[in-house]
């Protein structure tokens, strides 16, 4: 079975924020990271080379593979301020609906900046996933 390649590294995340660019999204992501600490209550570790993540859970699959991936985090790309909402739950889509200027995949929500949504709706939105999260994983 193929090794995860996205997971915690030892990289200092202050040291990544200073190597983000475009300036508006090192500043983004130095507003997003207390919301992020707030809702976790864990400190933001880097995994991979450009996800700033906040603690962890376990999956196991059907098939048999498993592994540890963040609990939430972002990832503040030139292109978006990249937010994974590793989960569905009742009320996301109301949430959304009040959150501002956004785009959504499966697990990725991708904001241009800051300025164009609803910060506490942003963090309702982070802890009603980690809540969902945490309810159906062994997170740490």
């Amino acid at each position: 079975m193929a090794e995860l390649k996205t997971k915690p590294t030892g990289q200092s995340v202050t040291a990544f924020l200073k190597t983000v660019e475009p300036a508006r999204r090192r500043a983004d992501a130095k507003v997003i990271m207390p919301i992020m600490r707030r809702v976790t209550g864990k400190r933001p570790v880097m995994w991979g080379p450009s996800i700033i993540g906040y603690g962890k859970y376990h999956y196991r699959y059907d098939s048999g593979r498993e592994g540890d991936w963040m609990l939430t985090g972002f990832s503040p790309r030139k292109t978006a301020l990249t937010v994974y909402l590793m989960r569905g739950f009742a009320g996301k889509d109301a949430l959304l609906a009040r959150l501002g200027k956004h785009k959504i995949s499966k697990a990725c929500l991708y904001i241009n900046k800051l300025d164009d949504v609803d910060l506490a709706v942003l963090e309702d939105l982070i802890a009603a996933d980690v809540a969902a999260m945490r309810k159906a994983y062994e997170t740490d």
